[in-house]
């Protein structure tokens, strides 16, 4: 028996599949790019998302048969708005989670429901679904009186897969739709966006069968007319692949974007710092998140921007940085798309400060990455959560100079596992696996532990003195050039 997870990241589509000895057996990728065409925009062509699903899950029947597939899992990033017509078609490439052009819609929605906060748990910020309808309907009208769908990235493809149109509680709870304590969707909101609940998928738990495979789709990758779980939002998706089921288990994902997550039993909400608070992909369960819009992706665009020749080359280069060194480094502001937890401020902007002759590229890569851990902390505050240890996800978790640094910024014992890299597509497998009518117990252990990271008391005073500094250097620097 194996189960096919695929994960729908920004940057790159994943396929897996898992054995029910929780061994991976292939993992296949495809790249994707993100449509930049005016300011704030970040947008990407469905029809992207398909042609990377076919060539990883050919790659994937390359190294391995499908035939024994025995469901299928769907994980994806959140927020997006996909904008179908009555006929299925698309109206216009999809809105990402890292768009920031519908900061004036937030405000309308708000106000129009004095009780968003309340029904979702969350702000009203321009990253989720929500607001971009609003902005379209303002500012493509045409567009919007066609819309017959709305479907979030990941249930986009679903519906390619098996003619269905659902989605599950974790993504919808980035919609702003979505009644998060209630786990259904909210007549109230829907009907401040001119929307109503036919124009949105069916809701499942994200272990539930979904909808099953087309026979045409089957066939295609030899399997036959499998599940297909209802899945889960990224993160959520995560921490199920990284065993974080029980309330009080947490992570760090070190992705494009960095969040902190925390899993619960109830529905705690914290908006009025920009905190997450969403359904779990599992029923009866929870989470809070924190959520930073630029994290390894800031390192990214240091490693060009200074000119490494890899991300791993700017983190050793960091590592070369003497405590004194450190101390003397600029700081550095990494909103380079804005922010979200705890500043909900999508005009917020980057930022070095401090520099100085003195200052050469090991400094310039020690800001950076201590920077976005100073993000990071920031979000970790809001959550006012208490946990023996917090594992790490993400690309960022191959760096164990990233991971200590965080460690000793948290206080809190971080923990890297073996095969962590796998993140959402894992998770995506897992939930396939319990929709097949597996045992949480046996498909959600934690992974194997492969490094703990303790906290250094030390270092851990040096960053929140800096820490300090970077806080208050947010309203001069990052977000309101006009103002200083």
């Amino acid at each position: 028996m194996m189960v096919l997870g695929i994960d729908l990241g920004t940057s790159e589509l994943k396929a897996l599949l898992l054995s029910q000895r929780h061994e991976v057996l292939a993992v296949a990728r495809a790249p994707l790019t993100v449509q930049r065409p005016q300011p704030l925009w970040a947008e990407q062509d469905p029809a992207d998302w398909w042609r990377a699903l076919e060539i990883a899950l050919d790659a994937l029947a390359v190294q391995h048969s499908l035939a024994d597939v025995r469901a299928v899992g769907l994980s994806g990033q959140m927020h997006g708005a996909v904008l179908l017509d009555e006929r299925g078609a698309v109206l216009r490439p999809a809105i990402l989670w890292n768009d920031g052009r519908s900061a004036a819609q937030c405000e309308a929605l708000t106000a129009a429901v004095p009780a968003l906060t309340q029904i979702t748990g969350n702000l009203a910020m321009p990253g989720f679904t929500a607001p971009k309808l609003l902005w379209v309907r303002e500012h493509e009208p045409d567009v919007f009186q066609r819309v017959a769908r709305v479907l979030l990235p990941k249930d986009w493809l679903r519906l390619q897969l098996t003619g269905e149109a659902v989605s599950e509680m974790s993504d919808a709870s980035g919609t702003l739709w979505l009644d998060v304590g209630a786990r259904r969707w909210s007549d109230a909101l829907l009907t401040a966006c001119g929307l109503n609940e036919a124009q949105m998928p069916r809701l499942v738990e994200g272990s539930a069968v979904s909808a099953f495979l087309k026979p045409a789709i089957a066939a295609r990758w030899g399997m036959g007319a499998v599940p297909v779980a209802g899945g889960g939002g990224d993160n959520a998706a995560s921490a199920v692949g990284m065993g974080v089921v029980a309330p009080g288990r947490g992570f760090v994902s070190l992705g494009t974007s960095g969040v902190v997550f925390v899993s619960g039993d109830h529905f705690a909400p914290n908006p009025a710092q920009a905190m997450h608070a969403f359904c779990h992909a599992l029923p009866g369960r929870w989470h809070q998140m924190s959520v930073m819009l630029s994290a390894a992706s800031a390192v990214s665009w240091a490693t060009g921007a200074f000119g490494f020749e890899s991300e791993a080359a700017l983190h050793s280069a960091a590592a070369t940085c003497t405590p004194q060194q450190a101390e003397r480094a600029p700081i550095f502001l990494p909103y380079l798309s804005g922010e979200r937890t705890p500043h909900n401020d999508a005009l917020a902007q980057g930022a070095l400060v401090g520099l100085t002759h003195e200052h050469q590229r090991a400094a310039l890569a020690y800001a950076v990455v201590e920077g976005v851990s100073f993000g990071l902390l920031d979000g970790w505050k809001t959550l006012g959560a208490t946990v023996n240890a917090l594992s790490v996800v993400g690309g960022g978790a191959r760096s164990g100079f990233w991971v200590q640094l965080l460690a000793s910024a948290f206080g809190v014992p971080l923990l890297t596992h073996s095969g962590s890299e796998a993140g959402g597509a894992l998770g995506a497998a897992r939930l396939a696996w319990l929709a097949d009518g597996g045992a949480e117990a046996e498909v959600c252990p934690p992974p194997p532990v492969a490094a703990r990271y303790e906290p250094d008391a030390a270092v851990q005073q040096r960053l929140l003195a800096r820490h300090a500094r970077f806080v208050a250097l947010y309203g001069v620097a990052a977000g309101r050039p006009n103002s200083a």
